[in-house]
């Protein structure tokens, strides 16, 4: 018979990707993450395999848990404009409010563990992609000429403002790098 998880797995996973997040990948120790999850080693390798796996499984929480989350809540209450400027602007409001400037995990891994990691980096662009098409169902439904050119932008700007952000950027620099993507919108129909 298999016995039983004697954690919560929600809570160590939730655990882990603040772990990762506040201190990244290469910084963050076996130890750190047992600690922070409230498991043993021997609990951490039977679940999740290694660091890497979990690392892998807790960017899917993230992605999950905030870009997916919020990806699905914005198209179902906006129409399609109103969505990516929305989306945008919860980046930003969100950016402003994070004190200790951790920005985003999946930004964070593209930079400081995708180049190193090949399989991390198809994790990581994977998450992007689905932003980037989320940007383009959008700019598809609102008929907005370009939306392949026009989604990478405002995918490149999302990922400015999360890099400006962890720097201490004001709102008026972020609202300002938005702000001529936003107007692409209306000039592209």
């Amino acid at each position: 018979m298999a016995r039983l998880k004697e954690f919560d797995e929600d809570r160590a996973l939730d655990a882990a990707v603040d772990c990762f997040w506040a201190r990244g990948y290469e910084a963050t120790s076996v130890r750190d993450l047992t600690d922070a999850m409230g498991i043993g080693g021997a609990s951490l390798y039977n679940a999740y395999g290694d660091k890497r796996a979990l690392f892998a499984r807790s960017l899917e929480r993230y992605a999950n848990r905030s870009m997916r989350e919020r990806i699905a809540r914005l198209e179902a209450a906006h129409r399609p404009k109103e969505a990516i400027a929305a989306f945008l602007a919860e980046i930003i409001e969100r950016s402003l409010k994070d004190r200790d400037r951790k920005g985003c995990l999946l930004v964070n891994s593209a930079l400081d563990v995708a180049p190193h990691d090949a399989a991390i980096g198809k994790v990581v662009a994977g998450y992007l992609d689905e932003i980037r098409a989320f940007f383009r169902r959008n700019l598809d439904a609102a008929h907005v000429a370009n939306a392949d050119e026009v989604s990478a932008h405002l995918l490149g700007v999302l990922l400015g403002i999360r890099v400006l952000a962890r720097t201490g950027a004001r709102r008026k620099l972020l609202e300002g790098v938005a702000r001529p993507a936003l107007a692409l919108l209306e000039t592209h129909q």
